[in-house]
Parts: structure tokens; sequence; C-alpha cells
């Protein structure tokens, strides 16, 4: 019997070049001689022979079920490349069924026929994916366990719009793109299947077929999982199973202010925070780290742990800032289940949780996102756009619509699924700059003529308001290094819309002071004092970041000069000085513990240092500085607004001595920082206060228990009826060398002296 389709049509499959199989394929009603009958067709390569089965709906135990029958038809083979076909010409309706493939005798498969289920994808969903605007579009696109018309098996979808032809392949198709080739949903440019009796944990990519023939073996870019490197192919996995035990958390921190909270955070990178010498020297798991970790920062009196980029990623030396998978959790250190039990523990412990995001740029590896569908999809076509040659990457096409609603899908993704509590959006300035670390010529300028990126600068908008909107306690925080303004201030007044900016000049500015010696400390006072210029038009994050401990730049402790003593103490002085200075505190691991070496992504932070009594008192220091100041809201209250800080003396540059105030929203609520930037003792230092109470030294870094010689005012400091500095009464004290002073007024009068 002839075949019912043409010549044409059957090349097309054989060749794979069909955009849209399911006309072919599957069950279908046709006229033969004006008459209605049923044809089912299926292409399988190499087959000898398929037979179908038809399916009988009963129902077990009340509930309906499928059953095959025990009658099988032959299918005829209309093409020797392994179509086949079979007409039912006393049937009117299609039927379910069963394919039974005989490839040889040790190889029958039984299976259901993914070219019998409709489109799964609703119209409403491309339109809003193809407006930019389908934000859990996660839920859509991508691999996804479900049961259709009573049969489970996963349904795949992909954003290609340009290729010829898209398959799954895997192991269960012996990664042959013929055997399962998908269908693109009208002009949306999505590709979808449902493939019946896949399940979770099998492997998969999607093979395309680009306009000039050219073949690409890509992974899922909505993978929710990944396999281990140097593996690269995508893993089924379902993501709402894991059990969540941090309700109350939850529930908190949606009615919490975080901008007046305490905010210290402990910046991590999970592959080298501690390893297990014992097995290979590999590092902690999620689970191990749920436990040492958490543990360690709790002990330590962090708020926050920041983890640099767990999105997955092809090369352990990025440090994850090469994201090849947005949406998968990095199976380096185990499932995403593993990683969400590593969240819920730190919010059991009131530990916050802020993960590094990447939509600045992407890596060109042959299985990302580059060159998805043989064309420019996810970058920029221009590579004066769409690329960053001194980092070699590619920079998303951020005013194509799908692009941005896939970015902007993907934050809201992590604080959704995995609870995370903030995200610091890496490399802001590159997306914000056209001409970002670019020459003359090596740019385009935008549709007004300038160097402005208005696609970026949108997206980070939109983004803001949404996280807001769905998540009002979360944290947004760009690593922004330019002047650019308002980027902690709501779009509403022209901002970018973020909670806080990384305060990149204060970091800058207070490590070059430090670093210098002692003698000429006094020539750069400004160097300490700058930052206060500014301190108050964004709301900052003070920043001791990996970036600095990194690429020959030595780690804090060797960056401090003098001899061993004098770099403790030097260290413990800038940890002081940073929790004094208005906005929130960031350290990046190890600087807690005075690390010699800089940071070393390959091994261990170098945990040995803590037998070593200098190491182990600096840590001390830490933990008590973290305790003081969740202890006194006039360190976290309004440090983003200028009533929270006052000057007592900043021009004290011959003696490098700062004296300044911090207060609260009840501006009785103060304490006085007084720093001493040089190794000299100063006795008698006569220090202005604003308030004749009784002031004692409720932290002094030159303690023995944190290294120091032990100089300092125990006891009350009583004021003096001695004006200075234009307050009306002052004090007398001890200014120990390389020191941080805390004071706090007593709570009742001293009277005049």
């Amino acid at each position: 019997m002839e075949p019912t389709i043409s010549k044409t049509e059957i090349n097309k499959i054989i060749n794979s070049e069909h955009h849209n199989p399911f006309e072919v394929l599957g069950s279908h009603k046709v006229k033969i001689q004006e008459k209605t009958v049923v044809v089912i067709r299926t292409f399988q390569p190499g087959a000898k022979k398929v037979e179908i089965i038809e399916i009988k709906k009963t129902s077990h135990r009340g509930k309906p079920c499928v059953r095959p029958s025990s009658k099988e038809y032959p299918m005829q083979g209309i093409d020797y490349n392994g179509l086949f076909e079979a007409v039912f010409r006393r049937r009117k309706k299609v039927f379910p069924y069963k394919l039974k493939i005989t490839f040889n005798e040790k190889n029958v498969q039984v299976v259901y026929d993914p070219f019998s289920f409709k489109q799964i994808l609703t119209d409403y969903d491309l339109h809003l994916f193809a407006e930019g605007n389908h934000y859990n579009i996660y839920d859509k696109l991508g691999a996804h366990i479900m049961t259709v018309d009573g049969i489970e098996g996963i349904h795949f979808a992909v954003w290609a719009p340009n290729a010829i032809r898209i398959s799954v392949i895997g192991d269960f198709n012996s990664w042959d793109g013929r055997r399962h080739p998908m269908s693109v949903l009208g002009e949306s440019g999505v590709w979808e299947i449902f493939i019946p009796d896949l399940k979770e944990g099998d492997i998969y990519k999607y093979e395309i077929k680009a306009k000039n023939n050219d073949i690409y073996i890509k992974s899922d870019p909505y993978a929710y999982y990944t396999e281990i490197r140097p593996k690269t192919a995508s893993v089924v996995y379902n993501i709402d199973k894991y059990k969540w035990g941090d309700d109350l958390w939850m529930q908190e921190r949606d009615n919490k202010n975080q901008i007046e909270s305490p905010i210290a955070i402990y910046e991590v990178h999970l592959n080298s925070w501690k390893r297990v010498p014992e097995e290979k020297n590999r590092a902690l798991t999620y689970r191990e780290a749920a436990i040492e970790l958490v543990k360690y920062v709790k002990e330590m009196g962090f708020t926050h742990i920041e983890l640099l980029p767990v999105s997955e990623h092809p090369f352990d030396d990025s440090w994850g800032y090469q994201v090849t998978g947005y949406y998968s959790a990095t199976s380096r250190y185990g499932t995403p289940d593993d990683f969400m039990y590593f969240i819920d523990c730190c919010h059991q412990n009131n530990i916050g949780v802020i993960l590094d995001w990447v939509p600045a740029h992407f890596p060109k590896d042959a299985h990302g996102l580059s060159w998805f569908d043989g064309t420019n999809l996810y970058e920029y076509g221009d590579t004066r756009k769409g690329e960053h040659k001194e980092w070699g990457t590619l920079v998303f096409n951020y005013e194509r619509k799908e692009v941005s609603n896939f970015l902007i899908a993907n934050g809201l993704f992590w604080i959704e699924k995995y609870h995370i509590d903030g995200l610091r959006v890496d490399a802001v300035a590159s997306m914000l700059y056209l001409d970002y670390s670019r020459k003359e010529g090596e740019w385009v300028a935008n549709k007004y003529g300038g160097r402005e990126n208005l696609g970026a600068i949108q997206l980070l908008k939109k983004f803001n308001i949404l996280a807001y909107k769905y998540f009002p306690g979360i944290l947004t925080i760009a690593e922004e290094s330019t002047a650019w303004p308002l980027v902690s201030k709501p779009t509403y007044i022209g901002g970018l819309g973020f909670a806080l900016k990384w305060n990149m000049g204060w970091m800058n500015d207070v490590l070059e002071y430090m670093s210098k010696d002692h003698i000429y400390r006094k020539y750069h006072h400004n160097n300490i004092t700058f930052s206060l210029l500014y301190a108050f038009n964004e709301n900052f994050v003070l920043p001791l970041s990996h970036d600095e401990v990194v690429h020959q730049k030595g780690s804090l402790l060797a960056k401090m000069p003098g001899n061993e003593w004098e770099k403790f103490a030097n260290l413990r002085l800038l940890y002081g000085f940073m929790y004094g200075h208005p906005g929130k505190n960031l350290l990046f691991m190890g600087g807690e513990i005075g690390q010699w070496f800089e940071w070393d992504n390959k091994k261990s932070l170098d945990w040995h240092l803590l037998q070593y009594e200098p190491h182990k008192k600096l840590q001390t220091f830490l933990k008590h500085l973290n305790q003081l100041y969740k202890a006194e809201p006039s360190l976290y209250e309004i440090d983003s607004h200028p009533s929270g800080f006052e000057w007592i003396d900043c021009h004290d540059s011959d003696n490098s001595v700062l004296a300044f105030l911090r207060k609260g929203k009840d501006q009785k609520n103060l304490l006085i920082f007084i720093c001493n930037f040089t190794p000299v003792c100063r006795y008698d230092y006569r220090l202005a206060v604003p308030r004749p109470y009784l002031y004692k030294e409720i932290l002094n870094s030159n303690s023995a228990i944190y290294g120091g010689n032990d100089i300092g005012n125990p006891g009350l400091l009583k004021p003096e009826s001695v004006p200075h500095y234009g307050k009306p009464f002052s004090v007398k004290l001890i200014l120990p060398p390389l020191s941080v002073l805390i004071l706090k007024p007593v709570n009742h009068m001293a009277g005049k002296a």
C-alpha cells in the first residue's frame, strides 16, 4: 500500500529537518478515498519491525488507569530508513496506544509514542514569554516531570527560534537526534515534546540543527541539575520535593527592614573554605557545610553567608563567575536538595544566605548559551557590544525580551525555589556602560549617542522592582565600581532599585592607606576620611572581599606594614574602623584568622594557623566585634543617614588619629570610636565628648585577649568642662598604639568636673 504522506514529508522526517514532526508522526485522522481513517506513523531508525498495542482505559480501586490489550497491529515500513505507518480503516477516532519496537531479538522496547500527545505549553505562556513577562518561565521551559493523560513522563521545552530542528538526546535513545525531534510552537521559537516513561535522574541534552545544517549539542539553559564536571549533560530533577523547615525565618524576613538591621557578611568560596585531606583533598559537600560552616558562622557572629556563585560552571578556577547553568546549583557539592538543606540549616540558625549572581556575561563553552541555535541568540551579535575580551566572555543581549525574561526569572528563581535571602549582582558597571573596558572605536553608542546600556539598565530596574514586590524581605546588592548615581535608591526617583551597593571606593582607599608605612600615613590622611563625603549617597556595604586577596595582591595581613605584632594590630584596627564606619560589613573568609598567604581557590584555608596565639586572638576579636555590632543599634539602625554619624575629630593628621560618633534612632544611643593609626602610644590625649556622661571603654583592640599589650583605659572616664573641638566637655585618655577604642556613655550623669 502506498504511504499516506508525500515523499517530501518523508524526507523531512528521515533527514531530521521537519520543524513540526507532530504533523507527520503520531496518530492522525486522514481522508482516504473520501473516507475518514486513522493513521499512525513512527520513525524508528534501526528497527526491524514495529507493532501497535492498543491501550484500554479501565479503573482500579476507583482510580482511572490504562492497560495494554493483548492485540498487536503490525506497522508497514514505508521507508528503509525506519519510517513506519499503520492505517486503521475501520477507525474514525484516534485511540491510545503503545509501540512495540523490535531492534533485534535481545532489544525489544514497549513504549508510549511521544507524538501521540498534544501541545502542553499554553498560548498564554508563549505570549508572556515573548513579551518578556513570564516570571516563572523556569516552571515551563526546561525538563519537568509530569503526568499527561494518566501517563508519567518528562516534558521538555527550549527556546531556539532560529533552529531548523531540535531533538532531545540521551541514554534513553542512544543519543540519536532522529528519535525524539521536538516541534516548534507557532512563531514563539519555543520547541517542546513530552516523552513518556522517562524519569527523574535521566540525563539529556538538546541536539540543535542550525540553518546552515551545522549541528550543536547543548545543555538545557533551564536545567535544574547538571552532571558532575567534566561531564556537561543536564539531569532531570524534581526541584519541588524538598520539605523546608524554615517557616519562622521566612515569615520574619518578610516583615524585616533590612536597611535598619545589622548585616555582617562572611563571604565564602565553598570549594576552598575547608577541604577533606583524607579524601583526596576534596571540598565539603553541601550537607557537610550545613554542619561545619553554619556552626562556625554562628559562633563567629556573622549575620549572613555570601557564597561565590554556585550556579553550574565548568571550570573550578573560574570561581563560578563563568556560568553555564543559570538554573542549576553546581553538582560539585551535591544535589539541589542538598543545597536546600544547607540553606534551611542556615535559616534555622538565624543566618541569611546571599548568592553572587552573574547576569553580566557568560562563557563561550560549546555546550552553553553561546551561539545557541547557530545564531547570536543570547548574546549581542556585534562583538563591540557582545564580548568582554579581557574576560573572554559574551555579553547578554538585554534588549531581546526573551533573554531579559531568562535573566529576571533566574534571579527570582533562586529566591523562590531556594529561599535565598539576597543576590549580590556581579560586575554591574560592566552592564551599565557600553564602553566598559573598551578603547575608542571598540564600542557602539546607544540610540541617543550615549555610553549607557539602556537594555541593561531597564533589566536591573525591572528585576529589583519585581524582587521586592514578590519578596519584600530580601536584599539585592550591586557590585558597582563607578559613580553611577542612585544605585541603591528606588526606581521611582530614578534609581536602579538595589537595597545596597558595595563601597569599592572605601575599600580601595582604606587598603591603600593601611598598606602605607606608619610614618607616611599622616600624608595620606584624606584616604581614610574621604569616604565620609559620600557615605550617605547610597546604602553601602563595606567590602573586604575576595578580589583584594588574589592575583599577587597578598592577604589582608600581608598588606599590613611593620613587624608581626604591628601587622596583627593593624588588621584589628582595620576591622574596628570598618565596623565603626557607616555601612554594612563584608569580610572574605580567612581574613578573620589572619591568613599569611593570599587566597588559593585550589586548597583549604590555613586553619592550622589557629594553633598559634596571634591568629586565634584575631579570630576572637572578630567574634567579639560581631557580637558588639549586633548588640548596638547605633551601629546599624541609621548607618545610611547622616544623622547616624558625626565627626569628633577628623583633622589630626599629624598623629594619624580619627574620632567619631555613631548614633541610633534614639540620639542618646551613641558610641565613640577613636582610631590611632600609628604605633605610638598617646597619653593624656584630649577627646571632645558630646555629653557629660561617664564613659566606659567597651572594646579595645589592644587588649591582651586580642593579642595587644593591654594598654587602655580601665574604669570610667569622667568628662571635664574643658571645651574641645566645639564641644563643651572633653576627656583625657590613653590611645594605645595601632588600636581602635570604642567608648559608651554610662546611663547616669557625671556632673561638672
